[in-house]
């Protein structure tokens, strides 16, 4: 049974959403405030989170700052807030989908087990390590010869994809899908953007992010690593 936290203060829609869901034989666990939420993140895992943006206390785009900063779990905004802007603010925070209300409860339920499959699908390594790059997945800390570097929640997502898929050309497209879902409807160069802030965060070893001219990048693996 997938388990699911909702984050919701609008009690109406929490029952609409919990009921659907139970019947369609997932777990609910509903919450009100966007602290109430993490505090139950530490001591509780989910198979994904369902965030509303306006709450009392601490806004969404808020915990799922801090929600990326510690857990991978897939995030999908579920919100009145339809702005081209808001949603490219919660893609670029982590979030895996951007759902706007009203919604049809099928397709959000389609949406919620295509991301709960694609997670469950993919193996997490304890560790990564390329060229001197290395990511500890469990402490979410990456290291750069031996120094920690902080990167920003995206910055970190693109560069476990990468590594994951070193040697491999990866298209804009990939990116987009893998990082922001395939409803994204921005402009393709955001990638461009975060890429460079993460070669920048990388110093020297950043070079190993190759640009493949109008198809898009490639973490190269130094030859005595190969």
């Amino acid at each position: 049974m997938d388990k699911i936290l909702l984050v919701e203060d609008e009690k109406r829609m929490q029952e609409i959403i919990s009921d659907y869901f139970q019947v369609k034989d997932c777990k609910v666990i509903c919450v009100n405030q966007g602290r109430e939420a993490l505090s139950i993140l530490e001591k509780e895992s989910f198979d994904l989170i369902l965030l509303d943006v306006m709450m009392p206390g601490i806004d969404g785009f808020t915990v799922c700052k801090e929600v990326r900063l510690r857990y991978e779990t897939p995030i999908i905004f579920i919100t009145a807030k339809s702005d081209e802007e808001d949603q490219l603010y919660g893609y670029e925070l982590g979030a895996d989908d951007y759902v706007t209300k009203p919604f049809s409860l099928g397709v959000l339920y389609a949406k919620v087990i295509s991301l709960i499959k694609r997670a469950k699908g993919t193996i997490i390594e304890d560790k990564l390590k390329v060229n001197d790059i290395c990511i500890d997945c469990k402490k979410l800390e990456v290291t750069v010869g031996g120094e920690e570097i902080k990167l920003a929640p995206m910055e970190y997502r693109m560069l476990v994809y990468f590594m994951r898929n070193k040697s491999q050309v990866i298209t804009r497209d990939q990116l987009i899908v893998r990082l922001w879902g395939y409803d994204f409807e921005g402009n393709d160069r955001v990638i461009d953007t975060h890429v460079k802030k993460l070669r920048k965060a990388l110093g020297k070893s950043g070079k190993a992010i190759r640009t493949i001219m109008k198809v898009g990048y490639k973490l190269e693996v130094a030859t005595n690593e190969k």
